[in-house]
């Protein structure tokens, strides 16, 4: 096929990710649709996939997205007439120790919040399923019926064909060698066969994403491993329905194929490929058998399997796979570019993520947001941190090597550690400070007392680290305490139409007088929740925005895309500035001390914005807290840090560091929502009981202002929540299910623990197809299932610490 000189939408690579995107495109959007293929459709990684395909994962969204694949799966034959090799066979997955069987009975509590029937079954089933394993070592196994597995070539070409069928175009033997630019935009897709003029690019290029990306300036954080599997002899007395295994604990996977066993492991030790650049005649290649490497999966795949010490291999399978820095794949707009959109790094869950992830990708390509919360494979959940090439093989491969290891709740990546440290490091480590990382900086999370080794201690139950955390927390209620969030996303927008535009893209108004901060919500067009953050103004024309640490790329591109194309400037300054929030009823107390600003509940009231100085350097005080105490964010330039976090310890000997875990256990006794858990673009603000930050009744426009109108008469189909537990051996974590009345209506978004109210504490959304009223929610008797025992619960609608926010304007 001759190429066009034009087309709308041009998808890069033809593995099942970019067949299956140009799929929907063309089908659910009628979209004028561009495959371009460098060899043969599928001859990337997609064509040497092992095909299992696994439904649930830790987040609802992307269960959903991998639901979806198994349902087109299943009916995508009937329509292009190419049979997928589906089959559901189930999959079964084995639990050898304790540990491991917590995760799974959490896990099984995980399905049943998100839909899925997930059983719990003991060795003596396990072995009736599958009579050639040896089970002797076994707990137990969870079993997901609807899991199975299917041929990636046979599914890609189906897709391929489906996609021709509604129109779309592909073309094999194209290879892209660069773009032509107007600006942050893709003009052109530059081929040996010509250049081709085009409104959106899709790069779906799978192991070669990351170069074509950089084509375009865009980084795409890849790093391919090598990943072998083997395909053994016919296996007598294998029955050809059997489930799919995964095998945790011995780091092994299994499926039937043609009577004998496709078996594979994600090792300890992995094995990365280049660093460089993918070669671009890799097509339907393969690196050599490597036996010695294999060797370990081979060992404990036949200790479950004896029968496999009696069959010969058929073939080695030793390819390159495509893997992330984080295990989770990506999709949606790089925010370097404006018409760049990526499919990739899909981390070998390639065929099981295919179908869904095509269909969620083109419906973002589209709409320009996506259709659901997808934060976790969000390519924004990345930083300038992820161009450095060698960081991400290093954290890839050890995100590789914990594939298959126990998720212990709170672990923390090692690798390629510590990347980026405030000024008070040293300061806070020699007070015992045991570090976490978020997106590459480090922070405190907990403070190890004299005589406590200040090292995390994983568990599945209470921490190591749960007492010295209830002792910070408790030192803020009483007395006070300062956090080194210096981490935080901090911006600047500035010119003389700046509070125009950030009152149409804010929910609340933040247009307010000069010294006024607000807390506010940045809508999607559905009403969902895209950001969540704190807008100063500095000046008529100049605001100071806040945001979490991870969401600094996120919230940035957001803001970013919805501004006036000129007229204002909008910078990012999280380097500029370092900030220490006080908490504590002895705040004002202690910055009195340090200041000779009048820091009163009359001249820094709450939500006030001020510049004042401290040991003589200009600070601007935030009156804002998420901990529920009287406090400020002083945000101090970054190379004074240390002079400013100096001077406040030295003014009050009562005055401790404290860490994030701390800063989490007091955040959820207030009730204060974290975007990402508690608040998504998923729920709107009324849902989250957040309606009075929003400017409806003002009259003012701004985006998502017509779906929450739309929305505005009919019943809330479920409201945030809170639950306290008063059993002392209960760990919330979140996703537990919640149950009114021994139904399931809901689950946990968030939990932990309140050392003040001495109770765990949860956060979720129940949810009722007739609505959700108060006076529903209160004829209600609840229960949480905690890792799959039923416990009791009670419901609030209002903080368990201080409900009418007394202390924090004292």
């Amino acid at each position: 096929m001759s190429l066009p000189a034009q087309a709308q939408i041009i998808v890069i690579g033809g593995g099942i990710i970019g067949c299956s995107t140009a799929y929907h495109l063309a089908r659910d959007h009628k979209a004028d649709v561009l495959l371009l293929e460098q060899g043969k459709v599928t001859s990337g990684s997609t064509w040497h996939a092992a095909g299992l395909v696994g439904q649930l994962r830790s987040s609802a969204s992307i269960t959903k997205v991998l639901k979806y694949s198994v349902d087109l799966y299943k009916d995508l034959a009937t329509e292009t007439g190419l049979d997928t090799g589906w089959k559901m066979t189930g999959c079964l997955r084995l639990a050898t120790t304790p540990d491991r069987w917590t995760e799974f009975k959490r896990l099984a509590t995980t399905a049943r919040s998100f839909g899925m029937e997930m059983e719990l079954i003991g060795p003596d089933e396990v072995r009736r399923m599958w009579p050639l394993m040896d089970t002797s070592d076994l707990i137990g196994a969870s079993w997901l019926p609807t899991d199975g597995q299917a041929s990636p070539s046979d599914i890609t070409q189906s897709l391929a064909k489906g996609a021709r069928m509604h129109g779309a175009r592909i073309v094999e033997g194209v290879r892209v060698t660069g773009f032509k630019m107007d600006g942050r935009r893709i003009s052109h897709v530059e081929t040996p066969q010509g250049n081709i003029a085009c409104d959106t690019v899709v790069n779906c290029g799978g192991m070669w994403a990351r170069q074509i990306g950089a084509m375009a300036g865009v980084a795409v954080p890849l790093h391919p491993v090598k990943h072998q599997y083997i395909v053994t002899e016919k296996i007598p007395g294998l029955a050809p329905d059997a489930a799919t295994l995964r095998d945790p604990d011995r780091r092994t996977y299994f499926k039937e194929e043609v009577g004998g066993l496709v078996m594979g492991g994600y090792e300890p030790n992995p094995q990365g490929w280049v660093t460089g650049d993918i070669p671009e005649d890799w097509e339907f290649r393969l690196f050599d058998d490597d036996y010695d490497h294999f060797g370990q999966h081979l060992e404990q795949a036949i200790a479950r399997i004896p029968a496999l010490a009696e069959v010969g291999v058929k073939q080695m399978i030793n390819g390159a796979e495509s893997f992330t820095p984080d295990g989770n794949f990506i999709l949606g707009q790089a925010p370097e570019c404006a018409n760049m959109y990526v499919g990739a790094g899909f981390n070998a869950f390639g065929i099981a993520s295919g179908g869904g992830a095509g269909w969620v990708l083109a419906d973002w390509v589209m709409r320009g947001e996506a259709p659901l919360d997808l934060w976790a494979v969000d390519i924004r959940r990345f930083s300038t941190l992820h161009r450095d090439r060698s960081w991400v093989a290093e954290r890839t491969l050890e995100a590789y090597g914990k594939h298959y290891s126990v998720a212990f709740p709170h672990e923390e990546y090692t690798s390629g550690r510590p990347r980026i440290v405030s000024p008070l490091y040293d300061r806070l480590k020699a007070a015992g400070a045991v570090f976490g990382s978020k997106l590459g900086w480090e922070r405190p999370n907990w403070f190890a007392p004299p005589g406590v080794d200040p090292k995390d201690v994983y568990s599945m139950g209470r921490q190591n680290w749960f007492d010295a955390v209830g002792r910070e927390h408790r030192h803020v209620r009483a007395s006070a305490g300062v956090f080194d969030q210096s981490s935080f996303a901090k911006y600047e927008l500035s010119g003389p139409t700046a509070a125009e535009a950030l009152e149409a893209i804010c929910a609340n108004h933040v247009a307010r007088n000069i010294g006024r901060l607000t807390y506010t919500q940045l809508l999607n067009s559905r009403g969902g929740i895209e950001c969540d953050l704190t807008v100063a103004r500095l000046a008529e024309d100049r605001f100071y925005i806040v945001t979490g640490t991870g969401f600094r790329t996120h919230d940035f591109g957001w803001i970013a895309d919805h501004l006036p194309a000129t007229g204002i400037t909008f910078r990012d300054v999280t380097e500029d500035w370092g900030t220490l929030s006080l908490m504590g009823p002895q705040a004002r107390d202690i910055l009195s001390k340090v200041t000779t600003a009048d820091v009163s509940n009359l001249a820094l009231p709450f939500g006030s914005a001020r510049e004042i100085t401290i040991a003589g350097v200009p600070v601007r005080a935030l009156r804002v807290t998420y901990v529920g105490e009287l406090g400020w964010e002083l945000h101090v330039p970054i190379a004074a840090l240390g002079t400013v976090y100096d001077a406040l310890m030295a003014a009050d000997p009562h005055l401790k560091p404290v860490g994030y875990r701390a800063l989490e256990s007091l955040r959820l006794e207030k009730g204060y929502r974290a975007w990402s858990s508690d608040i998504t673009p998923n729920d709107t603000p009324f849902e989250a009981a957040l309606g009075w930050a929003v400017k409806l009744k003002s009259g003012r426009p701004f985006l998502g202002r017509e779906a929450l109108i739309a929305r505005q008469d009919q019943p809330l189909p479920k409201l945030f929540v809170g639950f306290t537990v008063a059993d002392p051996q209960a760990v919330l974590l979140g996703r537990e299910t919640i149950l009114r009345d021994g139904q399931p209506v809901g689950y946990l978004t968030s939990g932990g623990y309140g050392y003040t109210v001495g109770k765990s504490i949860g956060y979720g959304y129940v949810r009722n197809d007739r609505g959700v009223t108060p006076d529903w929610v209160s004829q209600g008797r609840y229960a949480l299932v905690i890792a799959g025992d039923e416990t009791s619960a009670e419901i609030t609608l209002t903080p368990p610490y201080d409900p009418t926010g007394a202390r924090i304007r004292a």
